[in-house]
């Protein structure tokens, strides 16, 4: 059995604070394998009329299960799961609950009590660099090729009808249960082209005309993307100076390998590698923080840096992704901390082997590998 170690100890660490367990994350990342595998739960998929049934009656159920570790897959499926989960967490505080979904808490009218301050969030992202070393394969292009799914990054075959699945599937049991939208077409389109330009500047209006919607429409649908993890918008970093910019987000879609298959990626040159990268690295920030960290800073003389993270002390981490280190100009950090002084430089680099601080211009950069950055992020955010 393959293990999954950083989810396996965030939820032994989240059952330290809470008793309940909120686990979401986009469809197939493997909230169920993991689910299945905690020992001595009782699991229950609630997309199963049985079960269903026998969830009616949640406290005479939760009575009856005292004691016990409990995982309810699919939940969102009950007509009302926010009863079940809200007298687990107040009543039964020894039974420990896990319940999985495909989007935050708070995306579905059915939870209309989405349990602050009572439960603990784990939001489970494509596979990170601690998974694809469990899972026995560290080639980081195999990764960014396939992408971070686990049924996709061990297909040994690239088939076209998987992806279409998965985005009919996303669309019938995440969009139209939790949103009802009325037109795929037009929300599919919108999806396809988001993926085909990811890690690009977004404008609602340049994706109204094809999709042939409103900009007001463009912009809900990209809420709902956020909502069920297949975007992230990664804002400027700013203070409100003139000489930045301030409103322009950049969009991020979920996993490397639905980029390589819609711009039609089989085999990865060194040039493609680039905005994959930052694909890598950012899935890595959102996985270990587990929360939307990132931004992008840029000013209008065109200098820029990948990521930048603040920190509660006031300081940011300014990150430069670079699948080749010496490809690096250390100009467009040292223009960033003019305005900014405090803070950790990284450049993380695929061709780095071990981590070395080098100074440049006066300023000291931190140059790391995929492994040695996860284990930075995980000194910023421990569990």
């Amino acid at each position: 059995m393959i293990k999954r170690t950083f989810w396996q100890n965030s939820i032994e660490s989240a059952w330290k604070r809470h008793s309940v367990i909120w686990l979401s994350g986009i469809r197939r990342a493997g909230k169920t394998f993991l689910c299945r595998n905690i020992k001595n739960a009782d699991y229950y998929d609630c997309e199963l009329p049985s079960i269903r049934e026998k969830l009616k009656d949640p406290e005479k159920f939760l009575n009856n299960n005292r004691n016990k570790i409990l995982v309810f897959d699919e939940i969102h499926r009950l007509e009302n799961p926010s009863e079940l989960l809200k007298i687990a967490a107040d009543y039964h505080p020894n039974i420990k609950v896990i319940a999985t979904g495909s989007s935050t808490l708070g995306a579905s009218s059915k939870f209309r009590d989405t349990l602050t301050g009572r439960k603990s969030n784990i939001w489970m992202t494509p596979m990170i660099y601690t998974d694809i070393s469990e899972f026995s394969n560290t080639n980081i292009k195999h990764r960014m090729l396939k992408g971070g799914l686990p049924p996709f990054f061990m297909a040994k075959t690239d088939n076209e009808k998987d992806y279409q699945d998965w985005i009919d599937s996303y669309w019938a049991k995440d969009v139209q249960e939790l949103f009802r939208l009325e037109s795929k077409s037009s929300f599919q389109k919108f999806l396809e082209l988001l993926i085909s330009n990811s890690g690009g500047m977004f404008e609602a209006n340049t994706y109204a005309v094809p999709c042939e919607v409103s900009r007001g429409t463009i912009s809900n649908y990209l809420k709902i993307l956020e909502e069920t993890y297949v975007a992230t918008v990664v804002k400027p970093f700013n203070s409100h100076k003139p000489t930045e910019i301030v409103s322009a987000p950049k969009i991020y879609v979920f996993d490397t390998g639905f980029v390589s298959h819609f711009k039609g990626w089989h085999d990865l040159k060194n040039e493609d590698c680039g905005t994959l990268w930052e694909h890598l690295i950012l899935n890595e920030i959102l996985a270990i923080s587990q929360r939307n960290m990132a931004y992008y800073w840029r000013n209008k003389k065109g200098f820029e840096v990948d990521y930048i993270i603040p920190l509660k002390n006031k300081s940011q981490v300014a990150i430069e992704c670079k699948w080749s280190a010496k490809s690096f100009d250390a100009q467009n950090i040292a223009v960033f901390r003019k305005s900014y002084h405090s803070g950790d430089n990284i450049v993380v680099a695929h061709d780095v082997e071990n981590e070395i601080l080098k100074e440049i211009n006066g300023i000291k950069i931190r140059f790391m590998n995929l492994k040695d950055f996860e284990e930075y992020l995980v000194s910023l955010y421990p569990a």
